[in-house]
């Protein structure tokens, strides 16, 4: 009796939806169409920004920071890329976690983070860390992806089977929420922006085509936006510093004496006599050193 080694086989099952990574999604043509808005909004942003050290996190594939004039800007990432692929020629340092930046605190005039919340680990953890090591008075630019748009619609529509068109790892954070997380360390949000109305469209083509939204989103749904950019400053309340009250000591300030009134009465009438005193009243020391 021959036996087919293929019997117990199981059936394939169907695959799974393709995970797609957020660096292969910044090469696909949505992808340069976010980053080509990022950009112009994060030149805008940043140029009238002052300070010694600005940092961007993350993204090696744009430079943040490249219309901005500190002398000291560098972007930390987790990744590394090649020197055509990487936009700029900015200096990259390589770090383990966004959630422990090796940075000392007050230390840093600008953080730029372009999609960092929405794919780290610990959201809170890293924008606690930011709060940390931004000096009293610095700022914040931050953007992500808006779920609350039709490229948020799109990717629910990954949980009924079709193929994901965003990044499946990120959480993707609603812009009111990001406010509420900055209020509650302080932050004073200055300013925010919403864009890439587009639909999801894969090709060049259909993104050419739609470009005419643009400008109506912005007028007529400027929250419905698939991209937002947003820019904070940290606000340290002031202290005052109380100590002792020091009185002065005027010794040889002159103060004033009462008036002394004498009553002279007679038969017929009586008489009021107001005599004043030869010294002030703060000669006492004197006279008892006469004594």
């Amino acid at each position: 009796m021959h036996f087919d080694p293929n019997f117990l086989e199981q059936p394939a099952a169907d695959p799974a939806p393709p995970i797609v990574k957020l660096s292969e999604f910044l090469r696909s043509p949505p992808g340069r169409y976010v980053l080509d808005w990022e950009q112009q909004q994060l030149d805008a942003a940043v140029a009238d920004i002052f300070g010694y050290h600005a940092l961007q996190l993350g993204l090696p594939e744009i430079d943040a920071l490249r219309e901005n004039r500190m002398p000291l800007r560098f972007c930390a990432s987790d990744r590394l890329l090649a020197a055509a692929a990487r936009s700029g020629g900015g200096r990259v340092a390589v770090i383990n976690r966004y959630e422990e930046l090796p940075f000392a605190t007050n230390s840093i005039d600008l953080v730029v983070m372009p999609h960092i919340l929405e794919f780290a680990e610990e959201p809170h953890q890293v924008l606690r860390e930011v709060d940390r090591v931004l000096v009293p008075e610095g700022q914040i630019v931050l953007t992500g992806f808006n779920p609350v748009s039709l490229w948020g619609l799109r990717q629910l529509m990954a949980r009924l089977g079709m193929a994901p068109f965003l990044p499946r790892e990120g959480q993707f954070i609603a812009l009111p929420r990001i406010k509420d997380w900055m209020k509650l360390l302080s932050f004073e949000v200055s300013r925010g922006r919403y864009g890439c109305y587009s639909p999801w469209a894969r090709s060049e083509k259909w993104l050419a085509r739609w470009r005419f939204m643009e400008k109506a989103g912005d007028r007529w749904w400027p929250v419905l936006g698939s991209v937002y950019l947003v820019t904070a400053i940290k606000r340290v309340r002031g202290m005052r510093l109380v100590g002792p009250a020091w009185k002065r000591q005027n010794a040889l300030r002159p103060a004033l004496a009462p008036a002394r009134p004498i009553v002279t009465a007679t038969g017929e009438a009586f008489s009021i006599r107001v005599d004043e005193p030869a010294a002030p009243a703060n000669d006492a020391p004197a006279r008892a050193a006469r004594r």
